[in-house]
């Protein structure tokens, strides 16, 4: 089974790996649970950037004066990025080396 992100290989499980993996979850969803389980991660990661996302930008969006706040989640995050004093958190740390 080999896992990729964005046609780049990352790694795969052998033949063995799979047969370990096996011994605990029935063979006939092996390959659906490997994918829900990827899937679980990514989503989890996301809700919780979302979350402290959205944590932090409310109170400055309102404080900014902006009214009308998306409850979707995309446009929400779209509204953030538009933001002038936006950073992601690449420029945050390059901030944080110079200073």
């Amino acid at each position: 089974m080999k896992i990729s992100v964005n046609d780049v290989e990352l790694f795969t499980l052998s033949d063995t790996q799979k047969s370990v993996i096996k011994d605990y979850i029935n063979a006939d969803i092996f390959e659906v649970d490997m994918k829900r389980r990827v899937k679980y991660i990514l989503m989890h990661l996301y809700d919780q950037s979302f979350i402290r996302l959205k944590k932090e930008w409310e109170p400055k969006l309102a404080a900014k004066g902006v009214e009308s706040i998306p409850t979707n989640a995309d446009s929400f995050a779209q509204l953030v990025f538009s933001q002038p004093n936006y950073l992601d958190r690449k420029a945050r740390e390059q901030i944080s080396e110079v200073e």
